[in-house]
């Protein structure tokens, strides 16, 4: 390697790696800025939000090697030129081509480790990431009751508060709307002036102590005249509801691992072979139950082989007319 090549080299490595990292980093805040709603409110660690940057800058590197090959390029030439010093290699006699000749062989090593990331690491990052953004997505909303707002995100319940005190656990004017019995046909009704609102140890039970208030029930099955309905006072009365599913769930690789994006070359060449047999086996299954369906394709070379057509075939049509008016026959008859 001559010194005009370390040169050429040791002056495109810097600007390319630090357009890398930008471009990575610009590609992850496009890729958040599309799925913040789907992240805000999740409860999520630090630890997964970091695990779930880590696979998704993996997929997306293939998108960033080329903007920054391309501007690191552009940078290195135009330092150089604003340098003097493509003036200098010039006046030496060297071709452009020549100096060009580094970038050429580094632009290759970068594409042919590009290859062989997508074709190893890239299959396992989407398969990571996708089912990470899945469970993240799939999860529901932190748990959160706003005042003055209905909120249905627990299973089976309908809570209104009026108001919560700062430590968002007393609540004043609390109306609950409870759905129970088969097919959720029994309605309870729950209106209170205050209680305590705090979620268990296991955070799986959001216990609420209510105080001073009434409760409405509906039992037996609604429009039978068993129906009743029956009205309690109570100072205290205690609820559990259950809030499990707002934990963050984290699911098996298995749900994607069949997708196309997941896959490397020769586990494509197995999946486009076996594709390739479904398909023959289904045309040959579709041509065979054809030809039993249909009896005149048995005999469609017949004029160039000189095979005579059984009579059945020949008065088909008369056959059908016979079928669909057996009467307008049996009347010629």
């Amino acid at each position: 390697m001559k010194k005009l090549d370390k040169l050429i080299i040791k002056a495109f490595i810097g600007p390319f790696v630090a357009t890398f990292f930008i471009t990575l980093f610009v590609l992850i805040m496009q890729f958040f800025w599309l799925w913040i709603d789907d992240f805000v409110g999740k409860g999520l660690d630090a630890g997964t939000i970091f695990k779930f940057i880590w696979y998704q800058s993996a997929a997306l590197i293939p998108l960033a090697l080329p903007l920054s090959v391309l501007l690191s390029s552009l940078m290195t030439f135009g330092n150089l030129g604003e340098s003097f010093e493509l003036v200098a290699i010039k006046s030496a006699g060297i071709s452009l081509l020549r100096f060009m000749r580094p970038l050429f062989i580094v632009a290759s090593c970068i594409a042919f480790g590009a290859f062989l990331f997508s074709n190893y690491v890239i299959p396992i990052a989407n398969l990571k990431s996708r089912t990470l953004l899945a469970d993240i997505v799939l999860a529901k909303p932190a748990f959160a009751i706003k005042e003055g707002v209905f909120f249905d995100g627990i299973d089976k319940f309908a809570i209104k508060i009026g108001k919560k005190e700062a430590n968002d656990s007393i609540i004043r004017d609390v109306i609950v709307y409870q759905s129970e019995g088969r097919n959720g046909l029994q309605d309870n009704f729950l209106v209170a002036k205050d209680g305590v609102m705090k979620p268990s140890a296991d955070k799986r039970y959001l216990d609420i102590v209510f105080k001073n208030g009434w409760r409405y029930e509906e039992r037996g099955n609604r429009g039978d005249s068993s129906t009743e309905y029956v009205r309690l006072g109570f100072k205290e009365y205690k609820m559990q509801m259950d809030i499990s599913a707002f934990n963050f769930k984290k699911s098996d690789d298995s749900a994607n691992v069949n997708n196309e994006k997941m896959y490397n070359m020769r586990q494509l060449d197995v999946a486009i072979d076996s594709l390739s047999k479904f398909t023959e086996d289904i045309s040959s299954n579709f041509e065979n139950n054809m030809f039993s369906n249909l009896i005149i394709l048995n005999y469609k070379d017949s004029v160039v082989k000189g095979v005579k057509l059984p009579d059945s075939i020949l008065n088909f049509k008369k056959n059908i007319e016979i079928y669909m008016n057996p009467k307008k026959d049996s009347v010629k008859k």
